[in-house]
């Protein structure tokens, strides 16, 4: 999972080092540069959460017996498609008007003081990570590679809105939102092949022993391509019938939904002008860089 996990940590941490560069430009540009320790003060509020909620699932499900382990990963893994589900689809509308959203609700925290400064952007970062707890937790366990690469994936995405901010990097936002969106459809996919799987083997859904297919056989599943695949879509061999309906359901829906045109008067994320973020340490002009509308 050394991949599905970078790419998580790439889309997930981007995400969230966005929403803190547009608050934290947001405070400089309106002179209330005062508030963004606070920011930051909201941003390390997340973090301990995300990290108290990973470890709790992680260490609670491993006091648990065999069976209830199954159990509480495959709910658990129920649940993180259906927030990432959420999250994807919700981002493919709101992209456009998440900057100005992000813009008010923080004059209106400023207004009541630090602390509502720290809750809102705790909340704003905090949501991104818990997102990213779900879906990871049962893919790190006894897997220090996975591990790495979500560790890796967001200390580049972090390293990418850094320059961004300073205007070193021009990337268009909606074209890598597009596309880590389609991607991370098909992981959510093999999350939820996974999840039922696990509903299987703890005899809380029908078919463990009926499979839809077996090429065990013919694919060696300790080559390179078969890691990537398997790794990256949780995609293996011989898959049980019902976890393959549930893959290949819910990536042929959820695409059509993520990838149908945008209705009419809904501009989509990345085609507006390119947004301008203020440096924070110096009084240049601003800089520009390719957006999603995120900072609009």
């Amino acid at each position: 999972m050394l991949f599905a996990n970078a790419l998580i940590g790439l889309r997930e941490g981007l995400e969230a080092s966005i929403v803190v560069t547009i608050l934290c430009a947001f405070l400089v540009k309106s002179d209330l540069k005062h508030y963004v320790k606070w920011v930051w003060a909201g941003v390390a509020a997340a973090l301990a959460i995300t990290v108290t909620v990973f470890l709790v699932i992680t260490y609670g499900s491993s006091t648990l017996s065999s069976l209830g382990q199954e159990l509480v990963g495959g709910i658990a893994s129920l649940v993180a498609v259906v927030v990432v589900t959420t999250m994807v689809l919700w981002m493919r509308t709101a992209a456009a008007s998440l900057s100005g959203d992000l813009k008010a609700a923080l004059s209106k925290a400023a207004a009541l003081g630090p602390a509502a400064v720290v809750l809102m952007s705790g909340l704003a970062v905090g949501r991104e990570g818990i997102e990213t707890a779900l879906l990871v937790f049962d893919t790190t366990q006894g897997d220090v590679g996975s591990l790495y690469g979500l560790l890796g994936g967001a200390a580049v995405a972090v390293a990418l809105a850094v320059a961004m901010y300073y205007g070193a990097l021009r990337i268009n936002l909606g074209a890598f939102f597009k596309a880590t969106g389609v991607l991370l459809v098909f992981v959510a996919a093999g999350v939820l092949r996974y999840g039922v799987n696990d509903l299987q083997e703890a005899g809380a859904l029908p078919g463990r022993d009926r499979l839809a297919f077996d090429v065990s056989g013919a694919v060696d599943p300790n080559t390179w391509p078969a890691k990537i695949v398997e790794g990256m879509f949780n995609l293996v061999p011989n898959p049980t019938l019902l976890s393959a309906i549930a893959w290949l359901v819910y990536v042929l829906v959820v695409l059509a939904v993520f990838l149908r045109p945008q209705p009419s008067g809904v501009q989509p994320a990345g085609k507006g002008k390119p947004a301008s973020i203020p440096p924070s340490t110096t009084n240049s002009e601003p800089v520009e860089y390719e957006d999603s509308s995120l900072a609009r």
